[in-house]
C-alpha cells in the first residue's frame, strides 16, 4: 500500500479500557466521556461478566472495540475463537506470543478487517519475574524477539509498554501497530505497572495507541481526565510529526 501523510487525530488513538464488573457500569462510564472516547477496550473482567453481547452493543453504539483476551491454547481452539472474534466486527484482538497460538490467530481471522496484536511482556514484569519463569533474557530483549515473531508470522501489531517501542521500531522496522497499556499521566499511580509511562512518553516513543483505564475510570470527573490525556497525547502526536501510515493504517 502506498504511504500517505495524515495528521493524528488523538481521539482516534485514545483507547478507553472498560475494566467494570458489570454492563451498568460500563455504560455509565462512557456516558460520563461522551463523545471524547471513540475506541474501547473490553477485557477479561467486563467479557466474564456480559460476554460477546456487550461487544456487540458497543458495536451498535459507532464504538471501536479492542477485545484484550490474550488468547493461549492449541491452534484449533485459537482459530475456532478468532474466528468467531472477527465475525462480531471486533476491530483488535489480543494473542500471546506464542508462534503455534499467533499463526492459528492469523489463520482464523482469514480476510476479516480484525487486527491482531501479540502480546508482548506484560507491563507488569520485570526482568526479576521473567527469571522466576525461567526466562534469562532481559524484558527489553524479549520484547523485541516476540514483535519479531509476530512480524513474521502475519500479525498487525504488538501490545508493548511505553519503554519500548523506540527499540521495536528500531529493531523490527515500522510496520507493526505499537498499543501501548501501562499509560499513566504524570503525577498519577502507577498501581501495578512495573514499566508505567506518561501519554507523551509512549507517544514520543513511537506508541500509535495508548490504553488507559484506572486514570479516566476512578477520576472524580472522568471526561475531565479524559479531555487532559487527550491533550498531551495531541500535543505529543503533533510533535512527533505527521503520521505516516503503511500496511497498518488506522
Amino acid at each position: 500500500m502506498k504511504s500517505t501523510t495524515t495528521r493524528i487525530d488523538a481521539r482516534d488513538r485514545l483507547i478507553l479500557a472498560l475494566d467494570v464488573p458489570s454492563p451498568d457500569e460500563a455504560e455509565q462510564l462512557l456516558s460520563c466521556v461522551g463523545d471524547l472516547v471513540t475506541f474501547v477496550k473490553v477485557g477479561l473482567e467486563l467479557y466474564a461478566a456480559a460476554g460477546p453481547e456487550m461487544v456487540r452493543r458497543l458495536i451498535a453504539r459507532g464504538k471501536r472495540v479492542f477485545l484484550d483476551l490474550k488468547f493461549l491454547d492449541i491452534e484449533e481452539t485459537v482459530r475456532r475463537a478468532t474466528a468467531r472474534v472477527a465475525a462480531m466486527g471486533v476491530e483488535m484482538l489480543t494473542v500471546h506470543a506464542n508462534r503455534k497460538a499467533l499463526t492459528a490467530a492469523v489463520q482464523g481471522r482469514g480476510g476479516a478487517p480484525l487486527r491482531l496484536l501479540a502480546v508482548t511482556v506484560l507491563t507488569n514484569f520485570d526482568g526479576n519475574d521473567l527469571r522466576e519463569m525461567g526466562i534469562q533474557r532481559t524484558v527489553e530483549d524479549l520484547v523485541i524477539a516476540r514483535a519479531a515473531l509476530a512480524a513474521e508470522v502475519g500479525c498487525d501489531g504488538v501490545v508493548a509498554s511505553g519503554e519500548e517501542p523506540a527499540v521495536i521500531r528500531r529493531k523490527v522496522g515500522s510496520r507493526l501497530l505499537i498499543v501501548t497499556p501501562g499509560v499513566r499521566p504524570t503525577g498519577t499511580s502507577r498501581d501495578d505497572h512495573a514499566r508505567a509511562t506518561t501519554p507523551a512518553q509512549a507517544i514520543s516513543a513511537g506508541a500509535d495507541y495508548v490504553v488507559v483505564g484506572r486514570p479516566i475510570r476512578d477520576a472524580a470527573d472522568p471526561a475531565e481526565a479524559a479531555a487532559t490525556i487527550l491533550a498531551e497525547m495531541q500535543t505529543a502526536f503533533d510533535a512527533r510529526g505527521a503520521d505516516q501510515t503503511g500496511p497498518c493504517e488506522a
